[in-house]
């Protein structure tokens, strides 16, 4: 059952504070979209994200310059990373034209900048072509603010990095607003960290407990129950004293596992770890994984050959027992090997009971979000967040600097 957050106040200022009728406007949005070998856009997801706020900018008479970055092109051109199947996709949504730019700043792309007309838009090339965009360089964040008379950002994605076109450029640009997507972003995990309804349940998985610490220990404060499933929860069974042959664990975080269970139950927090799991073995896995059979077995019984790669029947049933009494969930992260089946049957179920609680449902994570879609319940989660880093970082507290840099409502 689809349940939504009663929403905090938004304390940035919003898109739909500014006046932009005839103003051009720098939009930062988040474009970095999968590409197959013959440059095509194979999943537009954040490009859909972005379009109520691009359509809110155009209606209201903006002459839209659009920037993001895409791929890892280490500070210089690189003709497979270019922006033009985004900018192609972008104008099939929008039916226009939506012209690309051939550089992000420079003498060319401010005269096209000068030459936009109330509702047309422009994408600028790839952010990342200039070292100057991850370095923060202020003489490129200059140069892209010299493009437009006002600023929205609207990936979340981004905003836990403090790059050029995220924070340095809201030095010369005032003002600096949150695009619909940010604000959406921002109202929900915002509620969750100050209002959450109980019971409040926390889903964990993937590879490391490194990658999850600050948000564990950010929510114990509120969290009524902790669920950990993925190779994580090695971490945390071997920090017991459990045998777990040869499954991912992080040696060097297993005084911090049992910190964090000791104070998980001084706090009263229910910390639930898998029962069971599905193993291989390992040296049959690594050899050919198409080789491997699969086992189901308690987690105290897992061989010192073997390897974890999913959370077995009986965790997914009590894990869904404790979700089902939940009113406010929030899931980051896998509870298996997602992307090799049968080892993604513990995150579709999981998913499943997260779109079957009558809670406030919050989902991050590229693999999280996978299972949601693919299990056909996206439309039952309250709020699929497009930033997987950022509401983690938002999540364990921490500063974001391409919010911060906002200006205030």
């Amino acid at each position: 059952m689809l349940r939504r957050a009663s929403l905090s106040p938004m304390p940035k200022l919003s898109i739909t504070d500014l006046d932009l009728n005839g103003k051009r406007l720098f939009l930062r949005v988040d474009f970095n979209v999968p590409l197959d070998e013959n440059a095509n856009v194979t999943d537009d997801t954040r490009i859909r994200a972005a379009l109520p706020t691009i359509e809110c900018a155009l209606e209201r008479g903006a002459r839209l310059v659009l920037a993001s970055h895409l791929g890892r092109p280490k500070g210089k051109p690189d003709p497979k990373y270019s922006l033009a199947p985004a900018a192609r996709r972008l104008s099939e949504f929008l039916a226009k034209e939506v012209k690309l730019a051939p550089n992000s700043v420079g003498n060319e792309v401010r005269s096209m900048s000068d030459a936009l007309k109330p509702g047309e838009a422009l994408m600028l090339e790839n952010l990342r072509f200039h070292a100057g965009e991850e370095k923060n360089d202020p003489e490129y964040a200059r140069q892209l603010a010299e493009l437009a008379d006002a600023y929205v950002n609207d990936a979340f994605g981004t905003a836990h990095r403090a790059h050029a076109s995220t924070e340095g450029i809201t030095h010369f640009i005032k003002p600096a607003a949150a695009g619909l997507l940010m604000q959406k972003e921002l109202r929900y995990l915002g509620q969750v960290l100050e209002h959450p309804e109980h019971p409040f349940i926390l889903i964990l998985g993937g590879a490391k407990v490194s990658d999850k610490i600050g948000v564990i220990e950010n929510l114990l404060k509120s969290a009524d129950g902790i669920l950990i499933g993925g190779a994580m929860a090695y971490t945390f069974l071997k920090s017991q004293g459990l045998e777990t042959g040869r499954s991912l664990v992080e040696d060097d975080k297993l005084d911090l596992a049992r910190d964090l269970l000791a104070r998980a139950s001084e706090r009263g927090v229910s910390f639930l770890l898998p029962a069971d799991n599905v193993v291989v073995d390992k040296g049959v896995w690594d050899a050919d994984p198409r080789a491997a059979i699969p086992r189901t077995c308690s987690v105290r019984e897992i061989k010192p050959n073997e390897a974890g790669l999913d959370i077995g029947p009986d965790s997914i049933e009590s894990f869904s027992r404790k979700l089902s009494g939940a009113r406010t969930i929030i899931w980051n992260g896998p509870m298996g090997m997602f992307e090799h089946p049968p080892f993604d049957r513990g995150t579709r179920a999981i998913a499943e009971a997260v779109a079957a609680a009558d809670a406030t449902s919050i989902v991050g994570g590229g693999d999280s979000v996978a299972a949601i879609a693919e299990a056909g319940v996206a439309d039952r989660i309250t709020h699929v967040s497009t930033g997987g880093g950022a509401s983690l970082e938002f999540l364990a507290g921490d500063v974001l600097p391409g919010v911060a840099a906002l200006t205030d409502k």
